[in-house]
């Protein structure tokens, strides 16, 4: 089915800060056309679970305008270009978001954020050996930082509490792969 589906043409529809917005033309298996949405979003980004020696994950919280609602996630940003490596971003971020920095940095998965009709990336670290540096938030930011047991995160993905996707998936990935118990 990969060959059978042809794009015939992309219009940009906007062009916006962090993403833009186009209209793909495809032509379908059966030869009819069809119009599909398509958001490229320009740089890319990483996210990064913070690991405190006592085992607790270091959690932002943070007004999202999308949802209306303030959210529980993992420090994460945008690269500052298409050629910054995801591992200098999620040492930023973590740094930007929670003021701490981390002695070790490592890479645990890569994740597409929305297939159907959008191309980001996330590579989502974890990072361990933390020690204090300084909280540089942007001056739109507003960020509460607060640790949690590990169990106490799953509760809440459970409960649909965090729902946000690369903060569900870094969680899992983190338990998973370091032994916490997931009930």
């Amino acid at each position: 089915m990969e060959n059978q589906i042809k794009r015939l043409d992309r219009r940009l529809e906007f062009e916006g800060a962090i993403v833009d917005f186009y209209t793909d033309t495809v032509e379908l298996p059966d030869g009819r056309t069809a119009k599909w949405d398509y958001i490229s979003h320009r740089k890319g980004a990483a996210a990064v679970v913070p690991v405190t020696a006592d085992g607790k994950i270091l959690m932002v919280h943070q007004y999202r305008n999308a949802l209306d609602r303030m959210t529980i996630e993992i420090p994460a940003g945008a690269r500052d270009s298409v050629t910054e490596d995801t591992r200098d971003t999620a040492a930023r971020e973590l740094e930007e978001e929670t003021g701490y920095r981390c002695g070790h940095l490592e890479k645990m998965l890569s994740l597409k954020t929305t297939v159907a009709f959008c191309n980001e990336f996330i590579d989502v670290y974890l990072a361990t050996e933390l020690t204090p540096g300084r909280q540089q938030l942007d001056p739109d930011e507003y960020i509460d930082i607060k640790a949690y047991e590990p169990q106490e995160l799953l509760d809440k993905i459970y409960a649909g509490i965090i729902q946000d996707g690369k903060t569900v998936a870094g969680i899992l990935a983190y338990c998973y792969r370091y032994g916490n118990k997931i009930e």
